[in-house]
């Protein structure tokens, strides 16, 4: 495993750079976008060449000049949260208690804080910009007793609690939205083209968030605005004008001017901060080649067969994933690396530490999905256990583990039905057993997970010796019939006849029932609820959203290995790819069984609508679309290479059936 020392390393000098660079472009962009909004709050169509000329003094002047020094720090503070803050695989929740403890949470209080203040100091900077009625907090004033008084600017206040207000918006939208997250683009393309093609949506969430952030600001000043203008007047020791009107009024709500200034500003700030995350989006997400091999030693773990396997970061991991699929794709003479043999010695230590990666990712996401669809079967949605039908064995697959899916072995011939283990296991030591039969395993049609139940238990096993399930229980031989049974005469011996030691169940104390009596009360209680129903009930889609997070490597490693496949039938001299290849069709078949299934879930298949209010990149939540997309193509893509030389690759029955599906064009 790659040292903390090493994977600093790759942070210090890959990811810390990046988003330097990318908030040093984003101070680069302050000067243009500063002059464009003081052309739009000074601008007069009655005298042009008046505003541009006071436009031009007012940025060259030192207030302009300390403002945007204020501003470059705002946009490396936020920089700076964009670095601390983000994520390759986003946080989704699954119910509106599991988001509010999201927004509530103290990591994202701490941000919400500095969002605040950097909102504050923004829009102060909008004030001195704008000038005119806003530019001071104090201004003097007339009284009744004839003498002046220093009195409160209303205006003012109220743009700089916008700005506190506007980074608060953006902050809790950042949570709600997962804009933290930084998504991976399919299409390689270089920054400054992807810049160019995203800055029209930049401008399109700035301008629309901020008409959303007006309405819900104005609101919320007309009902609670006296108390920051009382504490402000209380705590400054000011006095209020009485010939002004109060601007938490109709009267004083209803200013157009006070609308548009207030509008323009918060236009101005979101669009400063999302240029930023857009900004580093890009360059964070930029492909970094890492080498296959190195003739140095202490280079050696940084060769990418060793990053493949490291967890954390997770950018890493997933920047190799990604170096990965284009390696396979692109480039001939990495690929030749991949597949050669180590010298001296000649084994494949390349091939075989990319491909088990990949087939270990592949690996667990079967089985996350297989335990997820067991939760929601057992959840009310009965479960079908049909002996004849043999789709109706991918729990059972599961529970014997994805090993046997992607390397099956021969195993002795025991005469065993797949219902009486199918019900087995799903109903319990006291759930009905047919009467068993004896299918020959030599068949076609005989499922993979007989012939593992089937297989003699090893001592290192931990089956050996110890019943470890009440639901799976491995028994010895003499209770199943065998082919010779059945040629001496002798009837098969039925499991339920077999005298087994059963433990009474325990009856509970008066206590426990109590308490459980009382639990079960309160539980039906608060279901009757309707707000904590709201609060609790699972969000449509949710479930599979977050099932699917993490999938973009995934789909690199589809990509990556099955283009490597197709590229060895051509290119592996060596055939070291031939070796691994019933282990990677098992594999792929099998997860393309469960995603199916998946894919019959309700709202598993219903496509999400896209969000252009704000900068959240949504393209987590069609993930899964994706993955399928991806996983049939790259069954296709080693079924056209290899043809019918498939056909002499070893496979279970099941995972024949639906490999000839492919090598006929019919999935």
């Amino acid at each position: 495993m790659m040292s903390m020392e090493q994977r600093c390393w790759f942070v210090r000098k890959v990811i810390y750079w990046r988003a330097a660079a990318s908030t040093a472009w984003a101070v680069l962009l302050l000067p243009p976008t500063t002059a464009v909004f003081v052309i739009l709050c000074k601008f007069s169509l009655l005298h042009p060449i008046q505003a541009i000329s006071e436009c031009l003094s007012l940025l060259t002047s030192i207030n302009g000049i300390f403002t945007f020094i204020l501003l470059s720090g705002v946009i490396l503070i936020i920089g700076f949260l964009n670095l601390k803050y983000y994520t390759v695989i986003p946080a989704i929740a699954c119910s509106k208690i599991a988001l509010l403890g999201h927004l509530l949470h103290p990591r994202h209080f701490v941000n919400s804080l500095v969002h605040c203040i950097m909102g504050t100091i923004m829009a102060w900077c909008c004030v001195v910009t704008i000038g005119f009625r806003y530019e001071t907090l104090t201004h003097p004033c007339m009284q009744n007793e004839g003498y002046p008084q220093m009195c409160l600017n209303e205006y003012h206040l109220i743009l700089l609690l916008a700005g506190a207000f506007a980074g608060l918006c953006h902050s809790m939208l950042g949570v709600i939205h997962s804009m933290n997250y930084v998504p991976f683009h399919t299409v390689q393309q270089y920054k400054y083209l992807r810049f160019k093609g995203a800055l029209p949506l930049v401008v399109k969430c700035s301008i629309t968030q901020a008409l959303y952030f007006v309405r819900n600001y104005i609101v919320l000043y007309f009902f609670l605005g006296d108390i920051p203008r009382a504490w402000t007047c209380s705590t400054l020791n000011l006095q209020l004008n009485s010939s002004v009107h109060p601007l938490d009024s109709l009267a004083g709500l209803l200013d157009l001017t006070l609308l548009y200034h207030l509008w323009i500003s918060a236009t101005f700030i979101f669009f400063t901060w999302n240029i930023t995350l857009l900004l580093f989006r890009i360059f964070v997400t930029e492909v970094f080649s890492f080498p296959v091999q190195s003739s140095f030693t202490e280079d050696a773990r940084q060769c990418l067969p060793k990053v493949l396997a490291e967890k954390e970061p997770m950018i890493l991991k997933f920047l190799a994933l990604q170096d990965l699929a284009l390696l396979s794709q692109h480039s001939p003479s990495r690929r030749l690396e991949v597949f050669s043999l180590s010298q001296p010695g000649g084994h494949p230590h390349n091939w075989k530490a990319i491909s088990n990666e990949c087939l270990s990712l592949l690996a667990d996401l079967t089985q996350r999905l297989v335990a997820y669809h067991d939760t929601v079967a057992t959840n009310g949605r009965a479960k079908s256990m049909s002996s004849g039908s043999e789709q109706n064995t991918s729990s059972e697959t599961s529970a014997v583990g994805i090993e046997e899916l992607m390397s099956p072995r021969p195993t002795p011939l025991m005469k065993t039905p797949a219902s009486v283990f199918a019900r087995s296991i799903a109903g319990g030591p006291h759930s009905p057993m047919t009467v068993p039969f004896t299918p020959d395993l030599d068949s076609p049609f005989a499922s993979p997970v007989l012939r593992h139940l089937a297989a003699p238990v090893e001592q290192c096993s931990p089956w050996y010796g110890s019943v470890q399930s009440p639901h799976v229980m491995r028994r010895g031989p003499k209770l199943w019939s065998t082919s010779t049974d059945l040629v001496n005469g002798s009837p098969p011996a039925s499991p339920a006849s077999v005298p087994s030691a059963k433990q009474e169940p325990t009856k509970p104390s008066f206590l426990t029932q109590f308490l459980q009596n009382r639990k079960e009360q309160v539980k039906n209680f608060l279901a009757k609820r309707v707000l904590i129903m709201y609060l609790f009930n699972k969000l449509p889609e949710a479930s599979s959203q977050a099932l699917f997070a993490d999938s973009q490597a995934h789909i690199w490693a589809l990509e990556g290995l099955s283009y490597l496949v197709q590229a060895s039938f051509t290119e592996d001299h060596f055939g070291v790819v031939q070796t691994t290849l019933p282990s990677i069709l098992n594999c792929l078949l099998a997860l393309q069984e469960v995603v199916d299934r998946h894919f019959k879930l309700p709202h598993a298949s219903s496509k999400p609508t896209r969000s252009t209010s704000s900068m959240g990149d949504a393209t987590y939540k069609t993930l899964r679309f994706a993955l399928r997309a991806t996983l049939k193509t790259a069954i296709y893509r080693i079924t056209t290479t290899f043809g019918d030389h498939l056909n002499t690759v070893q496979l279970s029955a099941e995972h024949r059936k639906r490999l000839q599906q492919f090598l006929e064009y019919k999935e």
